[in-house]
């Protein structure tokens, strides 16, 4: 995919959900995958012709696993001048060998979320984004449907009152094999994954899962996807 096609898609969102006001300071949470770098890479090349003005911080939330190396991305933050903040934190720690978690996913989330706006806060940020891809959006609401009962999903955007921070996610109209080739045509230095659990989650499951039904039956994904934004919190206003 090229970027064209790319800011197509973002600008469609932030404008159907009014994401992005005059003068905002958004932070991006980088956290060396493939979507959070191309979120930042879209957004760098949206600041060029939206009509409101924005200014990007970039954060990484070093979870503290040994051999992470940022040197590629605090590059590409130099290059596209956008500042780069690296957070510390022992949250591995915490959670593999303090906790000894069975289920980490969750806990895992939340910590990282609050490290990540917190350091918003302290840059000056009024507004974070996350790089939910539209897979994300099917995935998380049939984990809600399976393991809790109910059929719900993260919004597009959403205000955090105890950080008086506004959450956006920009690439909820994004596939996520857009994204893989978005990757590699451009080249963007993703990461090698150090969390020991990846690939063997509930959310894995749930992926290969919608794989089966999309090949079994063709344009399950899209239905799936149309059926979400009917949700009281993703109508378009």
């Amino acid at each position: 995919m090229k970027l064209q096609k790319l800011l197509s898609y973002i600008r469609k969102a932030i404008d159907d959900y009014q994401m992005i006001q005059e003068n905002d300071v958004i932070a991006v949470g980088i956290s060396g995958g493939k979507d959070s770098l191309t979120l930042l890479y879209a957004l760098n090349g949206l600041q060029k012709f939206y009509p409101k003005k924005f200014n990007l911080q970039a954060i990484t939330v070093d979870l503290g696993f040994p051999n992470f190396d940022i040197d590629r991305i605090a590059t590409l933050c130099s290059q596209m001048k956008i500042p780069y903040t690296v957070v510390s934190t022992q949250i591995s720690e915490i959670i593999f060998q303090i906790r000894e978690e069975s289920n980490p996913c969750s806990l895992c989330a939340k910590m990282r979320k609050g490290a990540f706006n917190e350091k918003a806060k302290e840059l000056g940020c009024n507004k974070s984004a996350y790089a939910h891809h539209k897979d994300d959006v099917i995935e998380t609401s049939l984990l809600s449907l399976l393991y809790e009962g109910r059929y719900n999903c993260f919004s597009p955007v959403t205000y955090l009152d105890r950080m008086d921070i506004t959450l956006i996610r920009p690439m909820i109209y994004v596939e996520e094999c857009d994204i893989i080739g978005f990757q590699s045509k451009y080249n963007l230095p993703v990461i090698e994954k150090l969390c020991p659990v990846d690939g063997y989650t509930r959310r894995e499951y749930i992926k290969n899962l919608i794989r089966t039904l999309n090949k079994d039956n063709v344009g399950v994904k899209e239905r799936l996807f149309h059926a979400v934004t009917q949700l009281p919190n993703w109508i378009i206003q």
